[in-house]
C-alpha cells in the first residue's frame, strides 16, 4: 500500500481552510454590499429618472443621497481594494493551479454580484456629477482586478467567460 503523502495532505488542508475562509469573507462582504445598496436606493427613492437633475430633490433628500453615495462611494474604493491585494495574494500562494483557479472563480462571482450594486454610482447620479478621479481610478482599477481574474481562470473545464 501507499502511504499518504504528508505534504500534499498538508498543502489540501491549507488550501480547503482558505477556501472556507475566503466563502465566509465573501458572504459578510456581499452582506455589507446588499446593505449599502439598500440605503442607496432609499436615498434615491426621490426620483425615477435617472440620470436626474438636482431640483427633483429637496435639500435634505439631496444630503441624504449625497451621503450614502459616499458611503456606496467608499465602500467601492475599499473593496476594490482588497480584492485587488486579495488576488494578488492568491496569485502567489503555492497551491495547486486548479485550487488557484477554484478561488479566483469564487473572487469573480462575487466581482459580478458586487459590480451590480456598485454600477447604482454610474447611473443612478445627478446629471451634473462633480469629478471624482478617486472613483474614477477605482473603477478602473475594478476592471483591471475583473480581466485579470477572468484571464487567469480560463481553461477551466465547463466554464464560458
Amino acid at each position: 500500500m501507499t502511504q499518504p503523502d504528508p505534504a500534499a495532505s498538508a498543502a489540501s488542508a491549507a488550501f480547503d481552510k482558505a477556501r472556507a475562509g475566503l466563502w465566509t469573507s465573501l458572504q459578510k462582504h456581499l452582506q455589507t454590499v446588499y446593505a449599502a445598496e439598500t440605503d442607496f436606493r432609499a436615498a434615491t427613492r426621490f426620483t425615477e429618472t435617472f440620470p436626474f437633475p438636482t431640483s427633483a430633490a429637496t435639500p435634505q433628500q439631496l444630503l441624504d443621497y449625497q451621503h450614502q453615495r459616499a458611503v456606496l462611494r467608499d465602500l467601492f474604493v475599499d473593496e476594490t481594494s482588497q480584492l485587488d491585494t486579495l488576488v494578488k495574494a492568491i496569485r502567489t500562494k503555492g497551491y495547486a493551479e486548479a485550487d488557484k483557479k477554484l478561488l479566483l472563480l469564487m473572487i469573480l462571482g462575487y466581482l459580478d454580484l458586487a459590480e451590480t450594486v456598485f454600477s447604482l454610482l454610474n447611473t443612478h447620479r445627478p446629471s451634473q456629477p462633480e469629478p471624482d478621479e478617486e472613483l474614477d481610478e477605482a473603477r478602473s482599477r475594478f476592471e483591471r482586478v475583473r480581466n485579470f481574474v477572468r484571464l487567469n481562470i480560463r481553461g477551466v473545464a465547463g466554464l464560458k467567460i
